[in-house]
């Protein structure tokens, strides 16, 4: 039985979503936030739309920056404005320097102490809508500047949202040498990766309590598969979704990956000794192996290391180093 996610899961693979938050969640409808036709290419005042289609004119180069999700903090410290950050989210752990950030709370963020950060900018996230709504407007009610950042769930994505917070903040030629750095590390990977003549059906398990869930298309994990010359074990299902054991087992990958160690240590242990499991090729060629979740599943600039870590997970024998 496969089923999607929509509600209800366990406090475990909750948790890894909102410590990425920015990293994936749930498929939902995209608005990709894109630049106005007013906006220039290298000056302020910068007018761009975000994912909400709300046309933001920045006056100028923002010199106290609020950001409300991880993936958005490690953009921003990746593009060296590091020293503008002035409140990170609670879930903010990389770079280790967001640590002695003000904290600003979660998806149920606080508002006073946002405001009186005077933040030029509020970068927030498509992922935090819904929840988060009432919170946003008051900020906007306030003056501050708001600026919802798109949900990216691709490569191709990411690499938008680097631009636009570049844009957003001051640091486009950063941004385009952080796009291009990237880029070019993807392509040595799908390189490498176009060597295998045997591809392996890889099961990657993103969490296990009560449910045991995968990521299907449409999610990076899935995308990372395919750049590494990989099979999804998943790929014929949509998003983030459930499947029994008894599915898994059916479908005899070659590869588990779990991304479940950082809070669920032992995790790649519990699969080796799983019930009805033994006679699957990944556990039996002791080939079940844990990746960083934030690395694989967080839409920022750590993505091309996830997806090196995913390439030597699946072939070590071709991507060791």
């Amino acid at each position: 039985m496969k089923k999607v996610w929509k509600f209800g899961v366990s406090a475990g693979l909750a948790a890894a979503m909102l410590a990425g938050c920015g990293q994936e969640a749930a498929p939902a409808e995209q608005e990709t936030a894109t630049e106005a036709p007013a906006a220039t290419e290298a000056a302020f005042p910068m007018t761009l739309t975000d994912a909400v289609g709300e046309e933001i004119t920045i006056e100028e180069e923002p010199k106290a920056i609020v950001s409300m999700v991880p993936s958005n903090t490690e953009i921003a410290y990746e593009l060296g404005l590091g020293d503008k950050m002035v409140g990170v989210s609670d879930f903010d752990n990389y770079p280790e320097e967001a640590a002695k950030v003000e904290k600003i709370g979660g998806q149920e963020f606080n508002v006073e102490k946002i405001i009186s950060l005077q933040p030029d900018i509020v970068l927030a996230h498509e992922s935090g809508l819904g929840v988060g709504d009432a919170g946003l407007q008051q900020l906007r009610d306030a003056g501050v500047k708001v600026f919802v950042v798109n949900n990216a769930v691709s490569f191709e994505e990411v690499y938008e949202t680097i631009d636009t917070i570049g844009k957003a903040a001051g640091a486009q030629e950063e941004a385009k040498a952080e796009i291009a750095e990237m880029k070019e590390e993807v392509a040595e990977i799908e390189e490498k990766a176009a060597t295998v003549k045997e591809p392996k059906k890889v099961f990657v398990e993103v969490g296990s309590d009560p449910e045991i869930f995968t990521t299907g298309s449409g999610t990076f994990l899935d995308e990372m598969l395919g750049m590494i010359n990989a099979e999804n074990a998943a790929g014929d299902l949509e998003g983030w979704v459930s499947m029994d054991p008894e599915a898994i087992v059916d479908s005899n990958p070659d590869v588990i990956v779990t991304t479940e160690g950082a809070y669920n240590p032992g995790a790649a242990d519990q699969i080796m000794s799983r019930s009805g499991f033994g006679e699957v090729t990944a556990v039996k060629e002791k080939a079940v192996v844990e990746v960083d979740s934030d690395m694989v599943t967080r839409s920022g600039p750590r993505l091309t290391d996830g997806l090196e870590e995913m390439a030597k997970a699946v072939y070590p024998e071709v991507f060791s180093e």
